[in-house]
């Protein structure tokens, strides 16, 4: 049995140890396993633990649930994706409340360069069919991989879309991996795992569609996406906590609008006005603000003119980083630099100040 993945999967078991600090102790360790082993003078001492946590550790013995799972993910072939794991959703490490172990069956690729979720009302109107289907259709042509909880209305309607229109496509589930709620929806889940999409979820197998799981799973379908579009909502509802959440971590939200005496669209309306979300019309709109828009390259264009301002070694980091493309998102940048958010911030802000970066809407970067 992999001893590794058994103290991973204890980890979320021991009391008092949330996600919070599951990703301190991961990031100072490396491994769960080291975790477990460590003297508890050792575990007391990290900023954040402290004597009761590093108790709890200590104290931990039982390993009999996590040996179970680990049963169920080696019968079903699920991917565990500790949150130290390559394939673990990076976008995700940038929220405080990251899970610690996510399990995965599929094939999508959760780090693709462009990640769009798209959620919505489950009592959806024609409007919200007609603009769901237009919106990725347009969106098509970007290569981009989208999100959705596999709830009944819009969320189903753009995971369907995505499949007719080639695109990968990856459900977060609100529960394990055994099952598929709404069982409705098996199809579906078939359907995606068999063109290349995928089916996430944090809740280990055995765990029940129970309601305060959605809000839960939310958080990951906002956290792992570059934007997140409500097509139709109330002004209550999970697509209201998706964008909620979206907008706590600091990405971008787009909301359709509708009619002021739509009560399905009050919602996205209550967004727009409160500037929580940017009005979207159509996908052209959202991959320009996003910086995704190819440029083509002139024949007789020239290379791109040599740096010769002295750069000190963050914003050299960050440059070199912008000269692989055309534009770089601000999380591409905090993943692959190794930088502190402030470091990069003070790049960033001194290479703008001497015109070698431009920034862009979307949190997009490029050299000038």
């Amino acid at each position: 049995m992999n001893s590794e993945l058994l103290y991973q999967l204890a980890l979320t078991e021991v009391p008092n140890v949330g996600w919070v600090q599951a990703k301190i102790l991961a990031q100072y360790f490396g491994e769960a396993e080291k975790i477990f082993k460590a003297k508890q003078s050792t575990l007391e001492n990290i900023e954040g633990i402290g004597e009761v946590r590093a108790r709890s550790i200590r104290q931990f013995t039982d390993f009999s649930n996590a040996q179970e799972e680990i049963k169920f993910i080696e019968k079903f072939n699920i991917k565990p994706l500790f949150i130290t794991a390559k394939g673990y959703p990076q976008r995700l490490l940038h929220c405080y409340d990251s899970p610690t172990i996510l399990f995965y069956k599929g094939s999508a690729d959760l780090n693709a360069s462009k990640i769009v979720a798209i959620v919505g009302t489950r009592s959806y109107t024609d409007y919200s069919k007609k603009m769901a289907d237009k919106l990725v259709e347009e969106l098509s042509a970007q290569n981009i991989l989208i999100v959705s909880g596999m709830a009944f209305g819009v969320d189903a309607i753009a995971h369907k879309a995505a499949l007719k229109n080639n695109l990968l496509t990856v459900g977060v589930l609100g529960h394990g991996l055994d099952q598929i709620y709404p069982p409705d929806h098996a199809g579906l889940a078939k359907d995606l795992l068999k063109h290349g999409g995928g089916l996430l979820t944090e809740f280990r197998s055995k765990t029940k569609p129970d309601k305060h799981n959605f809000p839960t799973r939310n958080r990951i379908v906002a956290g792992m996406s570059d934007a997140t579009v409500v097509i139709e909502s109330g002004i209550k509802g999970g697509s209201m906590v998706t964008a909620e959440l979206a907008n706590g971590y600091n990405r971008d939200v787009f909301a359709l609008p509708g009619k002021v005496t739509d009560t399905k669209s009050a919602g996205c309306n209550y967004l727009i006005k409160s500037n929580k979300a940017m009005l979207l019309t159509d996908a052209q709109q959202l991959i320009e603000i996003m910086g995704w828009e190819e440029k083509k390259q002139k024949t007789n264009s020239k290379p791109q003119k040599e740096i010769f301002i002295e750069l000190s070694k963050d914003e050299k980091i960050v440059v070199d980083i912008l000269k692989e493309k055309e534009t770089v998102h601000i999380d591409e940048i905090n993943l692959r630099s190794g930088l502190s958010n402030s470091a990069i911030a003070a790049a960033i802000l001194n290479l703008e100040l001497q015109n070698v970066v431009n920034g862009l809407p979307g949190k997009m970067y490029r050299l000038n």
